[in-house]
């Protein structure tokens, strides 16, 4: 996975984390879970805050 693959990020953090409230997380928290992903594979610094409100946003809607 790429930072771009962003409804892939989000529907393995609803998998993995089911217990984390995906309206509350810090970026940087989201961050780190992201990368922790087994299948994630790209540049840290590759990221930034829109990519990480588009994973939150995804995140909140496979939430819901």
């Amino acid at each position: 996975m790429k930072w771009t693959d962003t409804l892939r990020i989000a529907e393995e953090l609803y998998d993995t984390h089911p217990d984390i409230d995906p309206k509350t997380i810090r970026f940087t928290k989201l961050r780190e879970l992201i990368m922790a992903l087994p299948d994630f594979d790209d540049d840290p610094d590759r990221c930034g805050e829109r990519i990480l409100e588009a994973v939150q946003l995804a995140w909140i809607e496979e939430a819901e």
